[in-house]
């Protein structure tokens, strides 16, 4: 990852899927660390970024307050172009918040379905391609999933078929 006084974008980190380990002691996947940092260097990220550690929690436990942290994290940020990792099962509800205070910023949430310890993760892709959106979307807010970018009043997730659709 680049060193720069100014970064391109920011990466506000809240958990979800996305960071969990196996626990082979509690035999159940948890949280130590993000992943972040790693996968920056893994996928060779070139790019200027803060990476910003807001949470580290499963998005099933986010409460209202967690999700005006997250607010408040964008709202904060220097940078305009933001992508918020987060765990999908409620990434839709956190990006309503978002969405609904209209910042002048381009914020993308993104996450996985399979943990990026794992193989055969979606975290890799899923990360890169809205770091990508971030930079090229205009304003607004945004899921980048399954290849696709949805805006956030119109996206909703299919829990049987484990992927992002739109919801009108």
């Amino acid at each position: 990852m680049a060193q720069s006084s100014e970064r391109a974008a920011r990466v506000i980190v809240t958990g979800g899927t996305f960071d969990k380990r196996y626990d082979a002691i509690k035999g159940e996947l948890t949280f130590t660390e993000t992943h972040l940092p790693a996968l920056l260097e893994q996928a060779r990220v070139r790019l200027p970024l803060a990476v910003e550690t807001r949470l580290l929690i499963d998005s099933l436990q986010m409460t209202e307050a967690h999700r005006h942290e997250v607010l408040g994290a964008c709202r904060a940020s220097p940078e305009r172009a933001i992508v918020v990792v987060h765990g999908t099962d409620t990434m839709v509800q956190t990006g309503q918040v978002v969405g609904r205070a209209a910042l002048d910023k381009t914020v993308v949430f993104t996450g996985a379905m399979v943990p990026y310890s794992v193989q055969g993760s979606d975290a890799p892709f899923n990360l890169g391609f809205a770091l990508a959106a971030a930079q090229t979307l205009p304003s607004g807010v945004y899921v980048a999933m399954n290849a696709r970018i949805f805006p956030w009043d119109d996206v909703e997730k299919d829990r049987g078929e484990g992927a992002f659709k739109r919801s009108k």
